[in-house]
């Protein structure tokens, strides 16, 4: 009997994989949609007034969603296993904290922080800090007292806390908590934020919608000027750690708890008959058209043929509906899968014309119900590669980053690149600068290396997680 989603992990991968290759791609001699939709080359220029997404803007939305998605597993788990609700928050808020810990001490680290130019103390101290976060996160492998586990973490944060104040940064910069990786302050939040509304409202699936309704008029109603909406809009007691506009990525996140639930309840009644039950070309012709559900709204929403995008889109998710009409085991789990991102999809593209369009920064509604219908769609295939045609080997690549992601979204800026600059052989990427091809191989390069050293770890059980160990009275 499966115990494991892979699908969940292999989405995990994916999404930290292309975020990593899309950070490390040629700066400016690429098409304009390989890179987000918003900042297109030559220039790289942020434009808000730009609409449309490319696959980029596709990978932070599939890493929230696989967030949210994780939640029936470790939450809901706990609290069957007896843990209380307030329990759960308590650690909930403890992951949120660890995570903006994360946030703030990569971000200070970086070499091109460090240092400008880059020497080699900037490099060495990035080496030092991936190096520090190992005992910060690592589940210690070794038998020992929890005291002892709890010590050696505490060592290590107060070593980095040390780092933080007494390192000389490039250009003048001190130490300044505000100035952390957004990337990971914003899961941080969803972390907190998302965690809490799950306890809370994982026994009632009408309640977690009602919570988003209730989000979206705040968010809404927040943009008048001096109403009360927008006092509470414009409250933030930390400012360096939260803004209420965070909160809008819980769109995201909270459709991805959905998700997880159905995942969950597969899992409860899977078994091998499953398999053999379902029909193989329904397989195929999912992994077919979930794709195509997800390229042709890449494609449309980037040339901005938005009339066109939508009347693709409505033969696709109907035919998907009709396919999976009828049938149990996997078909239902597809069933439900499709049909929550059909409808999602659907709810995106009605309101493309608001806001502007379909915009990632700042982010429109549009942008966040489609980008969690095409996640669901991605959940599916992943389902039908990983679970039910069952290639472990070939989505290893996938699957192990998506079991490590902390590791693989830093080991390039904190451990390779500067590893790549100790071994002078840095200056051989210029050659990568030449022309298109060679630019997106320089990306494809780099994200190589980084899953290879975060398979190896996640091999030996090295896993970076922010759990943390409480002492037993």
């Amino acid at each position: 009997m499966t115990k494991r989603a892979y699908a969940l992990d292999a989405l995990r991968g994916y999404a930290i994989i292309t975020m990593v290759l899309s950070a490390t791609v040629a700066w400016n001699s690429l098409p304009g949609w390989m890179y987000h939709a918003q900042t297109p080359p030559p220039d790289r220029a942020f434009d808000a007034s730009l609409s449309g997404i490319t696959w980029v803007d596709l990978v932070f939305p599939f890493f929230l969603f696989a967030m949210g998605a994780a939640f029936p597993f470790s939450i809901k788990k706990r609290f069957e296993k007896g843990d209380t609700k307030l329990r759960l928050v308590y650690e909930a808020i403890k992951r949120g904290a660890q995570l903006t810990f994360f946030a703030i001490f990569i971000q200070h680290f970086y070499p091109h922080v460090l240092s400008n130019p880059q020497d080699m103390r900037g490099w060495l101290l990035a080496i030092l800090c991936f190096v520090i976060l190992f005992p910060m996160f690592i589940r210690i492998p070794l038998k020992m007292p929890d005291w002892m586990r709890i010590a050696i973490k505490v060592v290590a944060y107060g070593i980095a806390i040390v780092l933080l104040q007494t390192t000389q940064y490039a250009n003048g910069r001190v130490f300044d908590v505000s100035f952390s990786n957004i990337i990971i302050l914003l899961l941080a939040n969803m972390a907190v934020f998302g965690s809490v509304i799950y306890i809370f409202t994982m026994q009632s699936l009408r309640a977690r919608v009602g919570v988003l309704l209730i989000l979206m008029a705040l968010l809404l109603s927040g943009q008048v000027e001096n109403s009360w909406a927008q006092a509470i809009y414009n409250y933030t007691p930390l400012p360096w750690a939260f803004h209420f506009e965070y909160l809008q990525y819980l769109f995201i996140v909270i459709p991805g708890s959905i998700a997880g639930e159905y995942l969950m309840d597969w899992l409860k009644q899977h078994n091998d008959s499953f398999v053999e039950s379902t029909n193989k070309w329904k397989a195929i012709v999912m992994i077919l058209l979930t794709l195509a559900i997800i390229i042709v709204n890449l494609a449309g929403l980037y040339t901005h043929c938005t009339v066109l995008n939508l009347i693709i889109n409505i033969p696709l998710l109907i035919s998907g509906v009709f396919l999976l009409r009828k049938g149990t085991g996997f078909i239902k789990l597809w069933r439900e899968l499709f049909t929550a991102g059909a409808f999602l999809v659907i709810l995106g593209l009605c309101f493309e014309p608001f806001q502007g369009g379909i915009k990632k920064d700042p982010a429109t509604f549009g942008y966040l119900f489609l980008t969690s219908g095409l996640a669901f769609m991605a959940l599916l295939l992943f389902n039908v590669i990983c679970d039910y045609f069952r290639c472990v080997k070939s989505t290893r690549f996938l699957v192990m980053p998506g079991q490590n992601p902390m590791m693989a979204y830093v080991v390039g800026d904190l451990l390779i690149m500067p590893l790549v600059n100790l071994l002078g052989i840095a200056s051989l990427l210029v050659y990568f600068n030449e022309n298109a091809w060679m630019g997106f191989l320089r990306g494809v390069v780099l994200t190589t290396l980084s899953v290879l050293i975060t398979m190896f770890f996640t091999r030996i059980k090295c896993f970076w997680r922010t759990e943390t160990i409480i002492l037993k009275i």
